[in-house]
């Protein structure tokens, strides 16, 4: 018989098992502190070989704080935006060098791509009001390094549908890279309610409110939306529309921030950028600085967090519908989270998620990388969903016809639509940048408007030569497709949801006030 007191560990045995825990714990610390400060060190000796810094780069102009954000009005903003243009402008004539006064530098008056020479800077909060009878107001929020360009062409068709479209410049954007080494994912937040504030002004309490927004512009539409059903002071929009939306971003941006440590030592500055380059583009920064990746890492971990929660608490069901476009490949967001962590928690509400899938025509599909070429069926469960799903994809595999494939919310089978569209020749996807920009935009588009002139056709270089002779960001620009071929598709989505002038009415507005109140009232 074996004696039970010998497998029992003496004080002895326990205090040298205690302190081999402890000698592995504290060498498994010292080897990570050490990787952490080789990879610092790296970061910082790399950096100094990047780009010098440009007066675009050091200069941070003051916007409002987020206490007056949060109590300010839309006439503020855009007083505090005419003084933020005006200061920004004359602090950077007096710092340009002659060398800066290049043709394609957006920051020199004299550029070919100064917003200033344009007919509308496009960099700036914009209203557009429409001809006759106010029928709604639409909110129309940008992403992130970019500026309110890049929702003219939604805001149009809300303008022509009677609707009066606000097109926000979110703080930190449309002035200078710089802005964004210092702003903050709350005073995003904080703008978004004030533009809010002046649509819920404008439509009195009767009219529909519409939140449009595009990658970061989406986090932040959809996080107003979520705000308003755990804040019943807020007015809740009847419909948002999301393109490319920012719910999730990579894991490596979760750690973004440290990469920016080097930088509290003058001599690693540059290692607060993660790109450093040239300014051709008249509405939107090149350069990124690490911060901009943290901030929009700590948007996104916001946002799942308040979706989990509400999906949990069982009121995400007073959201209004909600339709999504969505690239199936896409560099800068994530499109299983705006699938898996945002539409398979949806309850049947009347949402929407269209998804742009590959060319998979055979003569480019062969080309691509494997991980490229998930089959969209892949990417969600089995049919039935709670929402309506749309595949736009090639008819066939020998074909570049376009075809919709749509499968109704609560059903099995999908139904296939011909579109009259087609995938060019040249364009294997489309891209996160790529959705709300029309073939013919005379800045992004494939085939620009030769009515519309802002110094650089960035959509339709197409410029051949040999790889490491343009700067980084022109090679991005003339291969990252910055249209969308199938743009009238998301024209006639978002019309299928807006009510044309004559639904607008009495009983519209009626509608409207009993479905707020209901929400208000319930738990």
């Amino acid at each position: 018989m074996t004696d039970a007191r010998a497998d029992t560990p003496t004080p002895a045995r326990r205090w040298l098992r205690l302190r081999w825990l402890r000698t592995l714990a504290s060498r498994v610390l010292i080897a990570l502190v050490a990787l952490l400060i080789g990879a610092l060190g790296m970061r910082a000796w790399m950096s100094r070989s990047a780009p010098d810094l440009q007066p675009w780069h050091l200069l941070v102009p003051q916007e409002l704080s987020l206490q007056a954000l949060k109590e300010g009005d839309w006439a503020e903003y855009i007083q505090a935006e005419d003084w933020l243009f005006a200061a920004m402008a004359a602090d950077l004539n007096e710092a340009l060098e002659p060398e800066h006064r290049s043709r394609f530098n957006r920051y020199n008056p004299d550029s070919v791509v100064h917003a200033g020479r344009f007919n509308v800077d496009w960099n700036r909060s914009f209203v557009l009001e429409p001809p006759g009878e106010v029928k709604g107001v639409a909110v129309l929020l940008h992403g992130l390094t970019d500026s309110p360009y890049s929702m003219r062409h939604l805001a149009g068709l809300y303008r022509d549908r009677g609707f009066v479209a606000l097109g926000l410049r979110t703080p930190a954007h449309g002035t200078v890279p710089g802005a964004l080494t210092r702003t903050k994912w709350e005073d995003w937040v904080a703008a978004t309610h004030l533009a809010v504030r002046e649509a819920r002004r404008r439509a009195g309490g009767a009219l529909p409110i519409h939140l449009i927004g595009y990658s970061n512009g989406g986090a932040l539409a959809l996080k107003y939306a979520l705000d308003a059903i755990e804040d019943p002071s807020l007015a809740g929009p009847d419909r948002i529309v999301l393109l490319s939306p920012m719910i999730g971003v990579t894991r490596n941006a979760r750690f973004a921030g440290i990469a920016g440590w080097p930088s509290v030592l003058p001599a690693f500055a540059k290692s607060a950028w993660l790109d450093n380059l040239p300014e051709f583009n008249p509405f939107k920064y090149n350069s990124f600085p690490v911060n901009a990746a943290r901030q929009s890492y700590l948007l996104t971990d916001s946002l799942q967090t308040q979706i989990v929660r509400l999906s949990k608490e069982k009121r995400l069901s007073q959201l209004p519908p909600v339709l999504t476009f969505q690239s199936m490949v896409d560099a800068t967001v994530r499109t299983d989270a705006v699938v898996n962590a945002f539409y398979m928690r949806l309850p049947a509400n009347g949402s929407e998620l269209v998804l742009f899938d590959i060319n998979r025509d055979v003569e480019v599909s062969d080309l691509m990388r494997p991980g490229a070429l998930l089959e969209p069926a892949k990417l969600l469960a089995a049919a039935p969903y709670n929402f309506r799903l749309v595949v736009v994809t090639n008819e066939s595999s020998s074909s570049r016809a376009i075809v919709a494939r749509v499968t109704e919310a609560g059903a099995h089978g999908e139904i296939i639509q011909p579109l009259n569209l087609s995938y060019p020749a040249e364009v294997f996807s489309l891209s996160h940048i790529a959705l709300p920009f029309p073939a013919t935009d005379g800045l992004y588009g494939l085939t620009p408007d030769p009515a519309e002139d802002f110094g650089i056709p960035l959509g339709a270089l197409g410029m051949r030569g040999e790889r490491g002779v343009l700067f980084n960001g022109v090679d991005i620009a003339t291969v990252r497709i910055s249209s969308n071929p199938f743009f009238p598709y998301v024209v006639e989505r978002i019309e299928a949801g807006v009510p044309s002038p004559a639904e607008v009415g009495e009983g519209a507005s009626r509608a409207r006030a009993a479905r707020n109140s209901a929400i208000r009232t319930r738990p």
